[in-house]
């Protein structure tokens, strides 16, 4: 038995985990949602429809597999908040039958993307450890917490080789603009298009943003060498607003022939005010550091988000 299978692999931060993983030559299988994933996938992936939380498909779908990557996720914090039960019936139920049948079928390593922007909470420090205190305030963040529990209670009562990765906020080439989350593709996005950019807040929620290939290659330093039953967190261990990103992003707009709008309106109680995160922890276990400085992943996305567009830049 060899091979790793994504769940979730067909969305951003899982095309990126799949490309990394190919590259370095494992076997791959991806469970995804739509009938034909665009981009397609190369040959050498493995690509099959279907409900994760449906145990008969999910035993079939990991047949062969030693390796899970469990990326899947069916709300953002906006849509928790908008709808708690659904958020709660959504996520919890199918993660936890994932495992049940990661116990049964004897996976080697399974890897539980929680967030690290959403399950501490308002932090007391920064930047923030896997030792700080869990006390999420939105819907969103508690059934993540949740998961990290029932994956914890798995490993201690029944085996689960469980590790679980807390990621600040992904960025880069192919996150979808408009979506409730993500803030630089929406950003860009909406000065490509003519719209404004709007903030939440004075100067707008403060993240650790980390270009989505490092983030790729924290999720499998984790798989790799990551000791089940622990927490890791993948940051850069520095906070941006965002204000602090759009000065950053305003000079590319501008010598593109764009002109940014920004409207500032009330902040929301579902965002965290500020999240910045320590990864230490990884680095220490496994060698893993944020390769891509802020300003040249901006730079990167910012090409990309015009090619996607068929902006000129």
């Amino acid at each position: 038995m060899n091979g790793c299978c994504v769940i979730g692999g067909g969305g951003f931060i899982g095309r990126h985990v799949v490309a990394a993983l190919v590259e370095r030559g494992r076997r791959v299988t991806v469970i995804g949602r739509t009938a034909t994933p665009m981009p397609p996938f190369p040959a050498s992936v493995r690509y099959v429809r279907g409900d994760y939380g449906d145990r008969t498909f999910l035993d079939g779908a990991l047949k062969g597999v030693a390796e899970v990557i469990d990326l899947a996720y069916a709300t953002v914090p906006k849509t928790s908040y908008d709808d708690p039960v659904f958020d709660i019936l959504s996520n919890l139920p199918p993660k936890v039958g994932v495992f049940e049948a990661a116990v049964s079928l004897r996976i080697r390593t399974l890897v539980v993307v929680s967030s690290g922007g959403v399950v501490y909470g308002t932090a007391d420090r920064l930047p923030v450890t896997e030792a700080h205190s869990t006390n999420p305030i939105s819907p969103y963040g508690i059934s993540k917490l949740a998961i990290e529990k029932y994956a914890l209670l798995y490993h201690h009562s029944r085996g689960l080789p469980a590790v679980i990765v807390r990621p600040g906020n992904a960025y880069g080439e192919g996150q979808r603009p408009f979506a409730e989350q993500g803030f630089i593709a929406t950003a860009m996005a909406a000065i490509l298009s003519g719209r404004a950019v709007t903030v939440f807040g004075e100067t707008g929620t403060v993240r650790d943003y980390v270009h989505v290939e490092d983030v790729a290659r924290g999720i499998l330093a984790a798989l790799d060498a990551g000791l089940a039953g622990e927490c890791y967190n993948i940051g850069t261990g520095v906070g941006m607003s965002n204000r602090d990103l759009l000065d950053v992003i305003m000079p590319l707009a501008r010598a593109s022939g764009f002109e940014p709008m920004i409207v500032t309106r009330p902040a929301r109680p579902f965002d965290v005010p500020a999240s910045v995160l320590d990864a230490g922890k990884l680095r220490e276990r496994t060698g893993w550091a944020p390769s891509i400085p802020i300003r040249d992943g901006l730079e990167r996305t910012w090409r990309w988000q015009c090619d996607a567009n068929g902006r000129a830049q």
